[in-house]
């Protein structure tokens, strides 16, 4: 597909002039810089962007517009990326698990903020890392974990350490020389202000079983997008919980505060154009992407059902909407949305289903397996 326009004015426009027969993803600038916004002038503290949600450079471009000042990374690939796209920016290193050769990677680098969540990977760190570099310390959080509900994917099934074991690493990182912090993540997807404010108490009392003040407190990511029907996620309620919890546990002994979002800055910047490929004697709905493309992650965190349905033409359809079976459009099985979605019951094939807030693990996480999800990419003003 070969643009004719360098931006269009919405999704629409793209499918009345171009009728597009592979997925497109377009992707609103403004939208995302309006959201890098929000967090800077709501959250409390440092904002960094979680970079493997979608480390597209043009992401990154416009959140240094915005002003963002500081990257989650986790791969030497994204190091390299960010250092060359936003060479002034704060980079930390927070994947708490890496091999040697990544942390020598990271070292050459001068990464000053680093995470871990086990012993063995606090001695791989103080075998390599110095303790400051170029005149300033070099910081490692330890991650801790805490049962959660209200988040659609719980991190600490992979990462993170108990309580106990996280007051041991915090102490031993302060004995070492370190600059000693602390950091979670609260599960993906997450709601509920109530999960922040468990953590945040369960921080306090780590730097008091450790008797070690944390320097900073990284919040981590997990802020919700918009992903389904109804209201926008709260995000200020967000913000106002980790404030007030953090005055609360800490008072005068407060750490400065980081957050990571991902998902929660760059998903509803982009809306994910999928074409119908065949409604099946009336019923299932096979579409030109599926779970092996833009749309990998709905099997774990469940269907993206802010969706809007048009005809060649760019016209809304506007019949009842009724669940259907969804599928991609690979030969495989697997290649399924979870459960129904809601679809209008005048779908028709050659349609267009738009999901919007598609822009997290999305377009990183495309396999062309079978050798579809072709995936071009728009530029738009906006998604109305």
């Amino acid at each position: 597909m070969e643009p004719k326009k360098t931006v269009w004015d919405n999704p629409a426009e793209i499918i009345r002039n171009l009728q597009p027969d592979h997925p497109v993803m377009a992707f609103a600038p403004t939208v995302l810089q309006d959201r890098a916004r929000q967090f800077l002038q709501g959250f409390p503290g440092l904002v960094t962007y979680a970079v493997k949600s979608n480390p597209d450079e043009a992401v990154i471009q416009n959140l240094v517009t915005a002003g963002i000042k500081g990257f989650d990374l986790a791969s030497p690939f994204e190091i390299d990326l960010v250092g060359r796209l936003a060479p002034g920016a704060a980079r930390h290193y927070h994947n708490p698990v890496r091999s040697p050769r990544e942390i020598a990677h990271a070292v050459r680098e001068g990464i000053l903020a680093w995470s871990v969540d086990s012993r063995s990977e606090l001695d791989k760190l103080i075998a390599q890392v110095p303790t400051q570099m170029d005149g300033k310390g070099v910081e490692i959080s330890a991650r801790f974990k805490l049962p959660v509900s209200g988040a659609a994917y719980d991190f600490g099934s992979k990462f993170g350490a108990t309580p106990d074991l996280a007051a041991d690493l915090l102490r031993l990182v302060a004995d070492r020389g370190y600059v000693p912090s602390l950091t979670f993540h609260p599960g993906t997807q997450c709601a509920d202000p109530a999960a922040w404010a468990s953590y945040i108490r369960m921080a306090r009392r780590i730097c008091d079983m450790s008797g070690v003040k944390a320097h900073r407190l990284n919040v981590g990511g997990g802020f919700p997008s918009h992903r389904v029907l109804g209201g926008k996620p709260d995000l200020q309620a967000i913000f106002t919980e980790i404030s007030q919890m953090v005055a609360e546990c800490f008072g005068a002994d407060a750490p400065l505060l980081v957050c990571e979002p991902g998902r929660g800055l760059c998903a509803d910047a982009y809306a994910l154009i999928t074409r119908v490929k065949a409604v099946r004697d009336g019923t299932d709905v096979f579409l030109n992407d599926g779970v092996y493309g833009g749309l990998s992650e709905l099997p774990v965190i469940g269907n993206l059902d802010r969706i809007e349905v048009l005809t060649p033409q760019g016209k809304p359809r506007t019949g009842a909407r009724i669940g259907r079976v969804v599928f991609g459009p690979t030969c495989d099985s697997l290649d399924r949305l979870p459960g129904e979605l809601g679809l209008p019951d005048d779908l028709a094939e050659d349609d267009y289903v738009i999901f919007h807030g598609a822009g997290a693990y999305s377009m990183v996480t495309n396999t062309r397996f079978n050798g579809f999800g072709a995936m071009t990419r728009a530029t738009v003003m906006g998604f109305e």
